[in-house]
């Protein structure tokens, strides 16, 4: 196979795939291939990737060797994604009456959340999670982009308990913004104790959701390394958590003037 064709399904395999360490003696059996060969291969891919920041490819030294793809995006392109976001929910049509806001077609659409992934990926990553958890269901699309940028295993932690979870453990918490007492439970087999768990969901007001599975994680020993939302609104003005890393502020839904005031997190402007 010529080096065209090889560098062209490497590429494949390991965008498909990222934080997938792969075995490069793999690749050398595909291939029938000297290791220096692919070595050279995966060098021009590296700079390749390093050129157009289209994120990094690394290789993981030891007797095996491996070689991995990492979603790493700079500022300037987290920045006009969420930027283009905003000017989406900036639509005057997507206000609802009561002024709700409209958003399930960007949660459900494929490439948005790919991105977002990655931007969580690339804000989470160094600080190594084993596990994404979120509650469903709204927030399954986005926090398994987040799981598979990171390669690692989604948990889902649900409203009501299902006969094929087997124990659970069930916990009531307060919701934020309606100061309801509401409940959530997790599967005792889905999440070992002692991992490290990254807690990701769509839409946080007051941030009770959020509170609760930090409070949930805290029943199995985990240890929470991050909490990542896709949109957090300005009210109410008291949050119940505030290490969080949001990429929407919604300021403000103006039924009357049919305006939506939204922008990037401080964060990402700054």
């Amino acid at each position: 196979m010529r080096r065209a064709h090889r560098i062209a399904a490497i590429t494949k395999t390991l965008v498909e795939r990222p934080n997938h360490v792969f075995a490069v003696g793999d690749f050398v059996e595909l291939f029938d291939v000297a290791r220096s060969t692919l070595s050279e291969d995966l060098a021009i891919i590296r700079a390749t990737f390093n050129a157009l920041n289209m994120g990094k490819i690394e290789t993981i030294a030891g007797a095996v060797g491996g070689v991995r793809y990492v979603p790493h995006l700079t500022k300037d392109q987290v920045r006009t994604s969420i930027e283009e976001v905003c000017a989406r929910l900036r639509e005057p049509e997507r206000i609802l009456p009561g002024g709700l806001l409209y958003i399930d077609d960007l949660i459900s659409s494929p490439s948005l959340l790919s991105t977002v992934g990655s931007i969580f990926a690339t804000a989470f990553g160094d600080r190594d999670p084993e596990y994404v958890v979120t509650v469903e269901t709204a927030g399954i699309p986005v926090a398994l982009q987040v799981a598979h940028a990171l390669d690692v295993p989604l948990v889902v932690v649900r409203r009501q308990s299902r006969p094929t979870e087997g124990p659970v453990l069930t916990m009531n918490f307060l919701s934020g913004s309606a100061r309801q007492v509401e409940t959530m439970s997790l599967s005792r087999r889905a999440l070992p104790e002692g991992g490290r768990v990254l807690l990701i969901d769509d839409f946080m007001k007051a941030g009770g959701t959020l509170r609760g599975l930090s409070d949930l994680m805290g029943e199995f020993a985990c240890t929470v390394v991050g909490k990542g939302v896709l949109i957090e609104t300005g009210w109410p003005e008291e949050k119940l958590i505030d290490d969080h890393l949001p990429l929407v502020y919604l300021r403000e839904v103006d039924v009357k003037e049919q305006k939506v005031t939204v922008e990037p997190a401080d964060w990402i402007l700054s």
